[in-house]
């Protein structure tokens, strides 16, 4: 079945030959948890699909491709509450296939453009975007997301990627301390060091640009 755009998201984990291989499996369980609850941001709960490949890389796929910044920051900061980090390369265009029982043998333009991405990725880069109707200003977007998540502590990130992980809704500091067992005010020192703020202000504009855009395709 062909698919008129998606967004694909490719990564690998920055540093695993230096891991045991239980946190490398913790990691991936982790990052398969937060594309479980990514796949209901959207109201018919499309599954992500989420994959492993070759031990440290893995794969998703959004039908909204909207949300692909979003979900990248997310996952980013699902890894970082584990002292972890992961180089993300997202690739938006059209699919032929998702693959049969995984996204081991999906095939399409976005499958290609996320992994080349990642193949051009550097050590220090965290989150490439490529693909249609992707700009320069995206990608600047995207280098500056992963400048900032990368000096976020491993407390910063799990309480930012708590925060930004509901498009339609503000996640309150009050159900973030509730969850981690901590008071309102220490929610609130690790989102403001995080920068959750204004991240939450870029993901809301790119989003609601790429939707426009996707409404009306320049001619």
């Amino acid at each position: 079945m062909a698919h008129s755009q998606i967004a694909v998201l490719t990564g690998d984990l920055v540093q695993s030959s230096r891991q045991p291989a239980g946190r490398i499996d913790s990691a991936m369980q982790a990052l398969r948890q937060a594309a479980d609850q990514i796949a209901t941001w959207r109201s018919d709960g499309q599954d992500t699909r989420f994959t492993r490949f070759r031990g440290d890389g893995w794969q998703i796929v959004l039908a909204d491709a909207a949300l692909s910044l979003r979900a990248a920051v997310v996952l980013q900061g699902t890894l970082g509450a584990l002292g972890l980090e992961s180089r993300i390369s997202i690739g938006i265009g059209p699919a032929e296939s998702l693959g049969t029982t995984d996204l081991s043998d999906a095939a399409g333009l976005a499958f290609e453009l996320s992994g080349q991405g990642l193949d051009k990725m550097t050590d220090t880069s965290r989150i490439a975007i490529a693909g249609h109707s992707v700009t320069d200003a995206d990608a600047m977007i995207a280098d500056l997301l992963g400048e900032r998540m990368g000096r976020w502590t491993a407390a910063q990130a799990e309480a930012a990627a708590m925060q930004l992980a509901t498009p339609d809704r503000i996640v309150t500091q009050q159900d973030i301390g509730r969850t981690l067992g901590i008071s309102p005010q220490a929610v609130n020192d690790r989102v403001r060091g995080a920068g959750s703020a204004t991240i939450a202000s870029v993901l809301r504009r790119w989003e609601a640009l790429r939707r426009r855009d996707s409404r009306d395709p320049a001619p």
